[in-house]
């Protein structure tokens, strides 16, 4: 399900993540373990001048040197299990049918939440006006569970096999997936029992569990957390004496006086020692500036300097530091994780070379791999195609010499740390001088920035009428006039596509990523288009046909302009800095899996908590109805006249009534805008210690999951910046980076020296080399 391109575990095996995402490594064996059936024996002789394998099967050479390449491009650990079934057995598992169908279980064990009790499976969210959710029957979803529970347990069976039951004792996270396979199939059985009607789940709280150990890399995340607590325990250490300190000096000022008219500021943000806290934490975050100082400022404008001192230091100052620590803290780590994972690239293809060298040389003194033998391995070696066409000609130019010797071996798989440079088919050729000559022209760079240029100006349009009807209804609106200059636009964007493929080819057009995009949206507003007019004939002044079909020619019309508007994306690959910037942001998607999945986790577990606590602790009132801005008669509630509380912003649909809900919610917390109305309503209707909850959730998601998120942005902005000062726009459309962390601090790793990688492979559990 995924490779290990963004971390990487370490390669002593006393540390070793038994994940999907990881190797399933084992550790050194015992000597009676060592001739064990099923572990195929190779040894090396001391003074070097043998080199066998009992049973001395040449299959297996190629196969333990396809397995260990495969390791060493997912930076996977080469100690696991090296006979020939084992090896079967290893390769099935990290097929990519196998490794998408357990992720495929996971995903729909964590969607049950949905469905279960209780069910999101409703129109709204609103209590006031949310009719009966669809229930599942009970056996429906529990079945579902058990189905997922059993592919579970294959898992775990397929990993213990493969590592052994002497490392199964020693990694921490197998026996903890035995533990949580073993509670879940308890609690399943007790909801069985209980016809469904249990309460409390508790196989609920602990299926995240399943996605954390199914990836090394998100548990290399969390141990990487972990490290960085103590260094943020003391800056959040520092901001709790910050806020105790503001918080009594607070309470001093703001006591209550005689005259009624002077304890605004006490009455609604300093009544007491936790209002009190919870007023100067919620203006940590800004969610309640200016409206906490209002009441003291309106008085004397002098206290405005107490809250901006504690804005100023506690925002400014400890919050950035924070944001300083976690990335810097993590930065660290992700560079020690990054020289690991080049340690193993490095000893999985050394471990193949020196099977590969077994096989083929007559002796152990001669390092070198048949060229035949090299291409046969790489047949049968799952990677992309453009790094094995690569490797194979790299190989290919060794042919006269018949063999490769050790270094240049290792050299061959440089080509995996090389960016991929996309190679445009070549343009047709034509004949004639003039059709040449038109060729010239139209595959110019100039041709797009005109085609820029009349996006823009269609885009202008679309905005000057959108304008202009603002205030019209869709019944008082004319659409000829957009209709005239739709059609316009759309005739001038199929002559650009028509005159590019003229100028490069269909193939060569359709190389380019984004005449992708700008060809395929050209054809859709085409066929868009076609059938307005198939539908309401041509369009002339005061056109107001009838609706026909599924949609309203308004709806059509409004249609083609959000993709006439979409397609103005077009321009970010011709600028730079622009390009730079969407880059980043999908290098972000495609290799920060990791860190997301923690935070689903974080959000899973936090939505169950929600929902066993807080679970229909907010009534809306007996009788109400849609409550509009301007009247108030509707609210039977006192608190919801007071403004920004819960009720009189209409924060109904907010709630952790079903886990769709609770996910929202914690989503809107974590923004920190207007956090505290949630908060003061669950504590005013439950009890204070309401707040202990969302301090936490905010502690989590928006202090250190934030401020490690831009940790990660920047550190992948700043790499893509300092290549882009030698690149132009031409060259970053063709050179499709796939930047990885591994990319990112290639510069500051050290290569493991060949006395490191022999001694690791002379400690591999299961090759029994002897030296």
């Amino acid at each position: 399900m995924e490779t290990e391109r963004l971390l990487a575990g370490g390669v002593h095996r006393g540390s070793v993540d038994y994940g999907t995402g990881s190797s399933l490594v084992d550790s050194d064996r015992g000597p009676s373990e060592a001739g064990s059936p099923g572990s195929r024996r190779m040894s090396y002789s001391a003074a070097g001048e043998s080199c066998s394998v009992e049973g001395d099967d040449e299959a297996l050479y190629i196969q333990q040197a396809v397995v260990f390449i495969e390791d060493a491009i997912q930076y996977r650990s080469i100690n696991h299990r090296v006979d020939a079934s084992s090896l079967c057995l290893y390769r099935w598992y990290y097929s990519r049918i196998c490794q998408w169908g357990l992720g495929m279980t996971i995903a729909v064990l964590l969607l049950l939440a949905f469905a279960e009790r209780p069910s999101s499976f409703s129109y709204s969210s609103d209590p006031r006006y949310r009719g009966p959710s669809w229930e599942p029957p009970c056996g429906l979803t529990e079945s579902i569970e058990m189905f997922c529970l059993i592919i579970f347990c294959l898992d775990l069976a397929v990993k213990s096999y493969l590592i052994g039951w002497e490392e199964f004792r020693k990694s921490k996270w197998l026996i903890a997936y035995t533990m949580v396979l073993s509670a879940s199939i308890i609690d399943w059985m007790l909801s069985i029992s209980m016809i469904c009607d249990e309460k409390l789940r508790v196989r609920r709280l602990i299926r995240p569990f399943f996605l954390l150990q199914n990836s090394s890399l998100m548990k290399k995340t969390l141990k990487c957390i972990k490290r960085t607590l103590p260094e943020i325990a003391s800056v959040i250490l520092l901001l709790a004496l910050h806020l105790c300190l503001f918080t009594m000096i607070g309470m001093l000022l703001f006591a209550k006086t005689e005259d009624p008219e002077k304890n605004g500021e006490w009455e609604l943000y300093f009544r007491n020692l936790p209002h009190s806290l919870t007023s100067l934490l919620v203006l940590l975050t800004t969610a309640n500036n200016p409206d906490v100082m209002i009441p003291a400022y309106t008085l004397n404008r002098a206290y405005s300097i107490f809250f901006i001192i504690f804005s100023v230091f506690g925002t400014y100052f400890l919050m950035n530091l924070l944001t300083a620590i976690i990335y810097n803290q993590f930065r660290g780590y992700l560079l020690m994780s990054v020289q690991t994972s080049i340690i193993r690239r490095r000893l999985g293809i050394r471990a193949a070379f020196q099977v590969l060298n077994c096989q083929g040389a007559s002796s152990a003194t001669e390092e070198r791999v048949r060229v035949d033998t090299m291409l046969m391995v790489m047949s049968k070696v799952q990677m992309k195609t453009y790094y094995r066409v690569a490797i194979v000609k790299e190989v290919q130019q060794y042919s006269a010499v018949g063999y490769i010797e050790r270094e240049a071996f290792r050299k061959l798989f440089d080509e995996l740390d090389k960016d991929r440079i996309k190679e445009h088919p070549p343009p047709p050729q034509y004949n004639s001088p003039i059709l040449q000559r038109l060729q010239v022209i139209f595959s110019h760079y100039y041709v797009s920035i005109v085609g820029n240029a009349v996006a823009l100006t269609n885009v202008m349009c679309i905005c000057t009428i959108l304008v202009l009807n603002s205030e019209k209804s869709i019944a008082e609106r004319d659409d000829y006039y957009m209709e005239v200059i739709n059609c316009c636009f759309i005739l001038c964007y199929l002559l650009e596509m028509s005159l590019k493929i003229f100028a490069f080819s269909l193939r060569g057009y359709f190389s380019y990523r984004n005449n992708i995009f700008d060809g395929l949206l050209t054809i859709i507003l085409l066929v868009l288009q076609i059938t307005i007019f198939a539908t309401y004939r041509l369009p002339y002044s005061h056109w107001d046909p009838a609706s026909h079909g599924l949609m309203s020619l308004w709806e059509m019309v409004r249609l083609v302009n959000m993709l006439i508007v979409f397609r103005f994306l077009r321009i970010i690959p011709d600028i730079k800095l622009m390009a730079l910037v969407a880059s980043t942001l999908l290098d972000l998607v495609k290799n920060l899996r990791a860190f997301a999945g923690v935070l689903v986790v974080v959000y899973y577990v936090f939505a169950v908590f929600g929902i066993w606590l807080f679970e229909g602790a907010i009534k809306p009132p007996a009788q109400t109805s849609v409550i509009s801005n301007s009247t108030m008669e509707n609210i039977t509630s006192n608190h919801s006249m007071v403004c920004g509380t819960y009720e009189q912003l209409g924060y109904w649909p907010n709630n952790f009534d079903d886990f769709a809900a609770s996910i929202i919610l914690l989503y809107n917390v974590m923004v920190v805008n207007n956090w505290q109305a949630f908060m003061e309503a669950y504590s005013r209707y439950t009890t204070d210690w309401a707040k202990v909850y969302f301090v936490c959730w905010w502690l989590t998601s928006s202090v250190m999951w934030v401020n490690l998120f831009v940790a990660l942005i920047l550190e992948n902005f700043i790499y893509k910046w300092d290549r882009s000062h030698s690149c132009s726009v031409t060259d970053v459309e063709r050179t499709r980076y796939e930047t990885s962390v591994q990319l990112m601090f290639k510069e500051q790793i050290q290569e493991p020296t060949e006395e490191e990688l022999i001694c690791q492979l002379h400690q591999h559990p299961h090759l029994h080399l002897h030296w």
